[in-house]
This record gives C-alpha cells, sequence and structure tokens, in this order.
C-alpha cells in the first residue's frame, strides 16, 4: 500500500466516525436549537472532513461540506436559528457524504454519476439565503426536483444496495418508476431512517472474490480503536500466559515420560499452539511502522537547515519496517538528537561542499530495517565525517584519555569517545549543540533497552551512525543453557550457531594466541570466552578441557564463541526487568521465570564480550584480514636477546608448538611429523641473517605458512602479540629475507618476507 493510499484509508475510518458522531449531535441540536457547544464541535467535524477533501482533491466532497460549513458557520454566530428545515438538510448532508465516501473506498475517488450533490447543495444554500418558510418550502420542492430515486443522495445507500439488474424483481423496478410525489414520500422516509439503512452494509464490486456470500468489510468496520493502556495489560496477561504455558509444558513430558496418559500431551501441545498464535497476535496489534516516527523529520530538517545555512535533502527507505510501540517512543527522541547532529556537524555549507568538490546539496539518509531479530536504523549522511585525530585531540584536552591511552587506541575506539559525558568538538554554545549532553545520552538511552548504537566514519566522505534495537521488550526467543547447575538465557537476536568442539578437533581447531584463546572455524579465528569465567564463577582454563560446547554469539559487529556447560532448549521467554541493584552488572539484559517455577537471568551478549575484552577490532584481527584505513593485522614475534620481527596475520596458517624431541632432519632440513605428513622448518633469525638465540626455548614456538600440502613450519622464540598498524617501511635494514623495518608498539621491527625466507630454505611454496 502506498502512502497515498494510507492516507486515504485513515481519512474514511476517521470520516466514518465523526459522521456516526455527527447523527448524534445534529438530533441533539435539533433538541437543543441554542446549544453552542453543539454548534462548534459539528463545525469543527465538518470542517475537518471539507479540509482534508481539498487536500486529497475529493472535489464533490469539499463542495459539500462547504456550504455545511457556511450554514453551521451562521447558525454558530446566531445569525440563523435552527429548525427541522435546517437540520433535515445537515442530516441529508451526512448522508450524500457517507453515500460519497463509500465511492471513495470502492474506487478511490468522490465522482459517481449515481449520487448528486447538487440538489443537496441547492436546499442547504436555500436555508442560507431564505427565510425560515420559504427554506421549508424550498427543502421539500428539492428532492422532487432531482434525478430518480435511486440516483437520489437519500436514497443512495439503499440504490447501491439493491441495483437493478436483470434479475431484479419487477416490483422493485416498478417501485423505481413511481410518480415523484411518492419517491418524495419514501425519500423523506429514507432519510429519518438513515442510519439503520446505512447499518446494513452494501455489497461491493469484487465482494465474490473473498468467498461467496461474504461481503467484505467497508473500512469502518474493519478498523477498531482500542486504548493504549488495555494493550499493555493484554500484553502483561499474555506474558503470564506464556509463563504457565512453558510449566504445564514441562510437567506434561514429565507426566508422558513417567507413563501417564498420552492425552496430557496432546492436550498441552494444543494449548502451547493456541498460546503461541494468540501471542503473536497480541504482539501485532503493537506493532507500528517506524514511518510514524519519522514524519516529523522533514520539518526538522528543514527547519534546522534554514537555520544552520544549511542546503539538506532528506531520504528516507524503509518506513514500514514496524517495531514494537514502546520501543518506538523510546527511541523518539535519541533519533531526533541523531539527526540534528548530522546537520550542525555533519553535512557542510553550500560554500564548503563546492569547494571540496561536491554538490551544493547535501543528502541525509534515514534507513531501516529487519536483521536477525532486530531492527537497524541507519542516519547516513555526505558530510565532513569525523578526523579521529582532532577527536583524540580534544579527549585529552577534556581529560578523558591520556596522551599514552590515546597512541594505544584503535580508531573505531577514538571515534567512540564522542560517546563519553561531556565530549563535545563545538567551538561555541549554541540552542543546537556544544553542552556535550548529547551523545552520551543516546547511548544511555539506546542501551537501556536492549540496543546498541555503533558509528563509522571516513574524514570527507561522511558519517554512519547505526542503530541496532530489539523488535519488542516484552516476550523473545530465547536459547537456555546451563553452566555449574544454574541457567541462563541467551535472546535469540544474538544467536549464530552452535558449535560442539572434541577430541581430535579440539586439539586442532582450538589455540591459544598471546594469552586468548581461539577456535578457528571454517577459516576464521574466532575468540572464545567462557561463561563460567566471564560471570567470576570459575577461572578454569579452556585448554584444559576434553570437549568443549561453543555458542557462537554476534553483538553489534562483534562476533565470538562463548563456552557453557550445556545447551537445554529454545522457548519463548517473558522478559522481566532487573532491580536497581543488577543494573550497574551490565552482564545481565533481564530474568524471566522458567517452566519449573525457577528464575533465570538472561545474559546481555554485549556486556559479556566487554567485560572479556572482546571488541570488534579484536574480531576483525581474528578473522585474518587487513582493515580499510590501510592499517595492516601483524603477527608480532620475539626473536631472543631484544630483537623483534613481524609479518601479516594473513600469511599465517596456524601457530604451532613442537617438543624439541620430535624435530627430526630429512638431509639438511628440519622437519617434524604433522597431520599425517612431514612438516619442514625454517629458522627465522638464521634466514635472515641473524645469529641463534643464546637460549633455546622448549617447546618451540613454530607459525605455520602456506596451504594445502605446501606447508612450512617458521621457528621462532616467542610469539608476543598481534596488532594493528598503519605500517610505514623504510629502507633500514633490509636484507635477504627482510623488506625493511618500522616502528611497532614503540620498539624498532623487521619486516619479514616469507615469500623469501621459504625461498632461501629451499621450500617449495
Amino acid at each position: 500500500m502506498s502512502e497515498d493510499d494510507e492516507i486515504v484509508q485513515e481519512f474514511l475510518v476517521e470520516s466514518h466516525e465523526n459522521l456516526d458522531q455527527l447523527d448524534r449531535d445534529l438530533v441533539d441540536l435539533e433538541q437543543q436549537p441554542g446549544s453552542k457547544e453543539l454548534l462548534s464541535s459539528i463545525f469543527r467535524t465538518i470542517h475537518t472532513i471539507k479540509g482534508t477533501s481539498g487536500f486529497l482533491a475529493f472535489s464533490n466532497l469539499e463542495s459539500l461540506t462547504h456550504v455545511g460549513e457556511n450554514l453551521l458557520s451562521r447558525l454558530r454566530d446566531g445569525e440563523l436559528t435552527m429548525t427541522p428545515e435546517i437540520a433535515s438538510s445537515l442530516l441529508r448532508m451526512v448522508d450524500t457524504v457517507r453515500s460519497l465516501l463509500a465511492v471513495v473506498e470502492r474506487t478511490g475517488s468522490d465522482a459517481d454519476d449515481s449520487i448528486d450533490v447538487a440538489p443537496v447543495v441547492d436546499a442547504i444554500k436555500a436555508c442560507l439565503e431564505t427565510p425560515a418558510e420559504e427554506a421549508k418550502a424550498v427543502a421539500k420542492r428539492a428532492p422532487a426536483k432531482r434525478a430518480p430515486a435511486r440516483k437520489a443522495p437519500a436514497a443512495a445507500p439503499i440504490a447501491e444496495e439493491l441495483p437493478v439488474t436483470d434479475e431484479t424483481p419487477a416490483e422493485l423496478v416498478e417501485l423505481d418508476e413511481q410518480p415523484e410525489p411518492e419517491v418524495h414520500i419514501d425519500a423523506f422516509e429514507v432519510e429519518a431512517d438513515a442510519p439503520a439503512a446505512h447499518a446494513t452494509a452494501p455489497v461491493p464490486a469484487g465482494a465474490e472474490e473473498h468467498g461467496e456470500g461474504t461481503a467484505r468489510r467497508s473500512v469502518a468496520d474493519s478498523t477498531v480503536r482500542v486504548d493504549v493502556d488495555l494493550l499493555d495489560t493484554l500484553v502483561r496477561l499474555v506474558g503470564e500466559l506464556v509463563l504457565s504455558r512453558n510449566q504445564i509444558l514441562q510437567q506434561a513430558d514429565a507426566a508422558v515420560q513417567s507413563g501417564a496418559d498420552v492425552e496430557l500431551a496432546r492436550a498441552s501441545q494444543r494449548l502451547n499452539l493456541v498460546a503461541s498464535e494468540l501471542q503473536e497476535s497480541i504482539m501485532k496489534t503493537r506493532m507500528q511502522p517506524i514511518g510514524q516516527l519519522w514524519a516529523k523529520f522533514p520539518r526538522v530538517v528543514r527547519d534546522l537547515g534554514a537555520q544552520l545555512g544549511r542546503n539538506v535533502k532528506l531520504e528516507m527507505d524503509g518506513q514500514e519496517t514496524e517495531l514494537d510501540r514502546t520501543l518506538l517512543e523510546a527511541v523518539k527522541d535519541p533519533l531526533t538528537h541523531l539527526v540534528r547532529n548530522s546537520i550542525d556537524h555533519g553535512i557542510e555549507t553550500p560554500e564548503d561542499r563546492v569547494a571540496a568538490g561536491k554538490p551544493e546539496q547535501g543528502t541525509l539518509l534515514l534507513r531501516a530495517f529487519h536483521e536477525s531479530g532486530q531492527v537497524v536504523v541507519e542516519i547516513v549522511d555526505d558530510g565532513k565525517g569525523i578526523d579521529p585525530a582532532k577527536i583524540g585531540a580534544v579527549g585529552v584536552k577534556r581529560g578523558l584519555i591520556t596522551e599514552d591511552q590515546l597512541v594505544r587506541m584503535e580508531q573505531r575506539e577514538i571515534l567512540n569517545l564522542i560517546f563519553r559525558p561531556g565530549f563535545s568538538t563545538a567551538e561555541k554554545v549554541t540552542n543546537v549543540s556544544g553542552r556535550g549532553v548529547g551523545m552520551d545520552v543516546v547511548r544511555t538511552n539506546i542501551e537501556r533497552i536492549g540496543g546498541t548504537v555503533d558509528l563509522s566514519s571516513r574524514p570527507g566522505d561522511g558519517t554512519t551512525v547505526r542503530v541496532r534495537i530489539p523488535l519488542t521488550l516484552a516476550i523473545i526467543p530465547a536459547l537456555v543453557v546451563g553452566e555449574l547447575g544454574e541457567r541462563y538465557a541467551i535472546p535469540q537476536a544474538n544467536l549464530v550457531e552452535l558449535v560442539r568442539v572434541e577430541g581430535a578437533d579440539l586439539k586442532r581447531d582450538v589455540e591459544d594466541l598471546a594469552g586468548a584463546p581461539l577456535l578457528r572455524l571454517r577459516g576464521h579465528l574466532l575468540p572464545l570466552v567462557g561463561l563460567a569465567n566471564a560471570l567470576g564463577l570459575s577461572d578454569r582454563s579452556l585448554a584444559s578441557s576434553e570437549s568443549l560446547t561453543v555458542v557462537v554469539l554476534q553483538a553489534d559487529d562483534i562476533r565470538f564463541g562463548m563456552v557453557v556447560g550445556e545447551v537445554h532448549d529454545t522457548q519463548e521467554i517473558v522478559v522481566k526487568p532487573l532491580g536497581r541493584q543488577f543494573k550497574g552488572i551490565g552482564l545481565y539484559a533481564g530474568a524471566t521465570v522458567m517452566g519449573d517455577g525457577g528464575v533465570a537471568l538472561i545474559l546481555d551478549v554485549g556486556g559479556l564480550a566487554a567485560r572479556a575484552g572482546v571488541d570488534n577490532s579484536m574480531t576483525r584481527t581474528a578473522e585474518v584480514r587487513t582493515v580499510e584505513d590501510d592499517r595492516t593485522a601483524l603477527l608480532l614475534l620475539d626473536l631472543g636477546e631484544g630483537r623483534r620481527a613481524a609479518l601479516p596475520l594473513a600469511e599465517v596458517a596456524r601457530l604451532e608448538e613442537f617438543e624439541s624431541a620430535k624435530i627430526e632432519r630429512s638431509g639438511g632440513t628440519e622437519v617434524v611429523q604433522y597431520r599425517d605428513g612431514i612438516l619442514p622448518l625454517v629458522r627465522l633469525d638464521r634466514a635472515i641473517g641473524l645469529a641463534p638465540s643464546s637460549e633455546t626455548p622448549d617447546p618451540l614456538s613454530v607459525v605455520v605458512h602456506g596451504s594445502g600440502d605446501s606447508l612450512v613450519g617458521i621457528v621462532v622464540d616467542k610469539v608476543l602479540d598481534v596488532v594493528e598498524e598503519t605500517v610505514i617501511a623504510n629502507n633500514i635494514g633490509a636484507r635477504a629475507g627482510v623488506i625493511g623495518s618500522t616502528v611497532v608498539q614503540d620498539r624498532v621491527t623487521d619486516l619479514v618476507d616469507l615469500d623469501a625466507v621459504v625461498a632461501s630454505a629451499g621450500g617449495r611454496y
């Protein structure tokens, strides 16, 4: 359905409700002619219908309600007195408006030859222009001048209900062709019963498509207004029903396993089906399109652009994306602030844009879509972007970080400083920005409803702010896991997959890199976090386990594996808020009541990642790829006696350790038996022209390089770290196997040319 169609539908629903109220008010006004309150109410209603009809280009409706508005204005000002004739004319107008609305609903236009508004307009004008006695006579004569009864405004509903066809009974056709005086009497009687006649809904064309004998509901009959508090109560009751259903299902399963009657299981499954359908239907009643929230943004962008001297074009994509009404209200202020920020801090003035080679008009894009059980809202501008150097300098100046911390921070961490309380780059305080109380409030409000906010920017090209929010907070699907006798729920929106690692796979695919356990999963290194370790329940080493159950989780763009003791099942859970005592922990998003009456805590996946020290930079490094800003992932090596070397992490297949006793020789080459084959070894220090270290470590640290059958092991003293650096190489120290040197972590480091190292050792790549 297009936006115009939605506007027309809303107009029809509202107008039908207003017309029903008009029927009652006009009848009451006839009994209380001097009631200013009733007159004002009727005038406002007609004025609303007239204004919207003009906006939607419904000329017949507009002209009819316009003259009705004039008559009501004269009555309200005391220039005319309410009489039965005036009341009849106004009621006839209401009936004609109702008939025109039916035509609009059926055809999309208010033009219909069967409904002639001219006689009704003439009758109302007569009430305006003539004394009461003459108006009465004109009103009585008006029906006699109009077309046959089936085209009369008052009889229009009847004419639509009983169209004349070849199969129409003869007596009905004869009734339609009665002399005009009798038609006039019948029409007047129909006018008196108009509301009752309208209650019998006509069968519009095309109703047979919905089934034989089944009429399609009108717009007015297909909608109902319900108080929001009642909806909230229904959602709460459905939540309690879901809890009771879970308890009954658990008890029924236990009873069936003990040999009880299977009828109990059948009844419980039926209850499960009905409760699930009821839950889904109730939750849909609270879902609203995000376009309702975005409707005010064109005005915000226009006014703010004019105030700041910006020329901004607003584009919106995904207005139909739905989310819970409660969440819609919660993100209203944060999204408004982000839009204002994009115009104030992001998009440049037309002069600056032209000087930078950009179009004079800036573009602000609002995009919303569903992804992994969440709603993602993006605010994208093509402005000047954010300079990390400037952000870092402001952070140091305001005392948020130190110079030493800034040196060690990733670019993404520097950009996230704007979410710190008190941070602002504005040079002066205005009514738009500068007080440093904006972005931290945005993040706080988004995280309060279980969402996340992330920012990415490229200087000169623009900024993207990505907000992820759950579809609903009331009832969510979750995976229930166990750890040391306790149960925990993980929202399914954060769940990627389950992996079981044991036996030989455990030794082959789980390794330790610079003190951090990693799982090699389909060619990528996945950081591992023990749930018990993260919650402070245990300090066991994952490497000592005989098997691992890994739940692969995703929080925003951070992906990691959480090792749990056991996996129970998936179920719909009702989210219960936590008390103030738990708010500051950051590991739990809420609680739920399980089927046996016990309480399970709902894990905050983002909080777990932060507690375990897993961030998106670590994830990017573990995925063995080079970042987009020319920073290269490097494996930092210790060659003994203070000597360091680095090689691209993308060239590393695995990290291994071998006992010195397992080293054998084949000709002049050191080898080790490895994966049902033979792995040739190269001593890196010798290959790049360094003297062997005075101390030979045992076991040996080996970097496996290559793929398939073409593998070679590079022997080093120690693996120090994985870092991301913008490599600025120079020729100092360049030699066979070394392309040059650079500074990594404030130390001069050799950059290894692995191909040259392997070739010098006579190996095959």
